[in-house]
């Protein structure tokens, strides 16, 4: 699996997850649970990762649905 996005922003990740669900690409949200070691604040950022074979798919459909400026720098 390959990180391809990392964000703060709840309401993106939700975004992204629904995209992928629709798109059926497999993925992944990390650190989801932090809150309990961070007390709530959101400070750490909530990475999504996307099985390796769908990588290109997924960064295509974020750019396509307005939200390729969240995408991680391509390796």
């Amino acid at each position: 699996m390959r990180e391809i996005l990392r964000t703060n922003n709840p309401v993106v990740i939700s975004a992204v997850g629904a995209l992928f669900d629709g798109a059926q690409i497999q993925h992944i949200v990390l650190d989801q649970n932090m809150s309990v070691l961070e007390g709530s604040l959101g400070i750490i950022p909530r990475r999504i990762l996307v099985v390796e074979g769908q990588v290109l798919r997924a960064r295509q459909l974020l750019h396509d649905a307005g939200l390729g400026h969240e995408l991680r720098p391509d390796e």
